[in-house]
């Protein structure tokens, strides 16, 4: 028999709320697919999304009510697991976790069908530590964490009854780490953001990214630092700092722009 899935009740699980960026566009399309369904998230800053997503119901972790923690989030991730874990989707018919942190170790019902989209599994726990605890007192001080949160990684993925990556190299991660297969379907492409209305090339690379060290946006600024080529750089995030270290007088740094100036 088969099943409408308009009379399914579904939860949609994503790890936190508090931009517009790639994860955001793909949860976007998923509530897009699922109309009737509800928001559980680790944080919501709220207005800092679409309408498609604020309109929903949205469910935060106690993790949400702490003071600043929606700014300083990051500093409670040995906290995540137990706030993930928190949430009762025991009314759930089908569960969707969109994740790249822990997401998808929420705990589902014995009733229920738990499908995650994996965006990666977490880099900082896994083979891009280094990238993000540079310092050797950072590392030091992290190591018992990490260990723990890799074996709580990769036991939370047994919750997940069918894995789907976003690429075939996080399909590789998703078997390297959690020994589970998982099917690829790529994120969508809004093609609309690609028109403009004049088409004429301009004496410039254009770099748009979230700041962080796996974006690796640095060989971009050195390279064009090097070969003299002007590059501008839309987006934030804690590697700024860093990069304008590397500029000497080819590297212009836009931050955060509209979907009109980006075009």
């Amino acid at each position: 028999m088969r099943t409408n899935l308009g009379q399914l009740s579904v939860a949609v699980i994503h790890d936190w709320l508090n931009g517009m960026r790639g994860g955001e566009q793909v949860l976007d399309a998923i509530l897009e697919l699922f109309p009737q369904a509800e928001l559980f998230t680790l944080f919501h800053e709220p207005g800092r999304l679409n309408n498609r997503i604020e309109s929903r119901p949205i469910h935060v972790s106690f993790l949400n009510k702490i003071p600043f923690s929606r700014r300083y989030y990051k500093y409670l991730l040995p906290c995540f697991p137990l706030a993930i874990e928190s949430f009762d989707l025991s009314s759930f018919d089908v569960i969707i976790s969109s994740s790249h942190c822990v997401a998808k170790g929420v705990i589902p019902s014995p009733s229920s069908l738990h499908i995650c989209y994996c965006h990666t599994p977490m880099r900082y726990a896994w083979d891009k530590r280094k990238d993000y605890f540079r310092s050797f007192l950072a590392q030091t001080l992290t190591a018992p964490f990490l260990h723990y949160l890799r074996m709580w990684d990769t036991i939370s993925s047994s919750r997940v009854d069918y894995f789907i990556s976003n690429s075939k190299w996080v399909q590789s991660r998703i078997q390297k780490y959690y020994r589970r297969h998982s099917h690829v379907i790529y994120p969508f492409v809004n093609r609309r953001y690609f028109q403009t209305h004049n088409p004429s090339r301009k004496d410039y690379y254009l770099v748009v990214s979230a700041l962080v060290p796996y974006k690796k946006i640095s060989l971009a600024v050195e390279a064009c630092e090097k070969l003299g080529k002007k590059l501008l750089i839309v987006g934030t995030g804690p590697e700024e700092s860093q990069l304008r270290k590397k500029v000497r007088s080819h590297t212009e740094f836009l931050g955060k722009v509209s979907w009109e100036e980006l075009q």
